[in-house]
């Protein structure tokens, strides 16, 4: 996500009716920016964990393999430094076209499974790292960019959403 306030507002409501669904589904909106702001806290970045897992005060995070350092790097760099709108494909030719095609590969069928310490809280919800549109499209699922990456005073923007006219 480039910016928020760019977004038309329809686009605004279907976020936000996403991250609160997400967010019930782990024991509310409390829980669920405590694991936002202990994934930010945590230092190196929680994806680089031996054990593919992120525990967190109100529950777990797990995904399927270990990730290495390198490629969390370049995800990283690739959220800072979105290009033609937001697509992570590169364009074939391009210098890191391989290294980046071998990572969306890599990461690309990986499910992080978000589940909450008490099951009374909700069932969790799952995560795929990548929207794929077709062979020469893919951008990074919103859900992921939340839990990882976009800074936390979006995410309560996005919580808070556009004011509904019809109410």
């Amino acid at each position: 996500m480039i910016s928020y306030n760019t977004l038309d507002d329809l686009t605004k409501q279907n976020l936000k009716k996403e991250i609160n669904d997400c967010a019930l589904s782990l024991g509310g909106k409390n829980h669920f920016l405590h694991l936002i702001e202990e994934i930010r806290k945590e230092s190196p970045h929680p994806l680089i964990s031996k054990k593919s897992t992120f525990r967190f005060t109100y529950g777990t995070v797990k995904w399927g393999k270990v990730i290495f350092k390198d490629k969390v790097d370049l995800l990283i760099n690739m959220t800072k430094y979105r290009e033609n709108n937001g697509n992570l494909m590169p364009k074939k030719g391009d210098r890191k076209y391989k290294t980046v095609m071998n990572f969306l590969r890599t990461l690309g069928p990986m499910i992080f499974e978000i589940r909450p310490k008490n099951n009374k809280d909700g069932d969790g919800f799952n995560l795929h790292p990548f929207d794929i549109i077709d062979e020469n499209t893919s951008h990074l699922n919103f859900m992921f960019d939340v839990v990882f990456f976009l800074p936390i005073h979006i995410v309560k923007q996005v919580f808070n959403g556009p004011i509904n006219k019809n109410n």
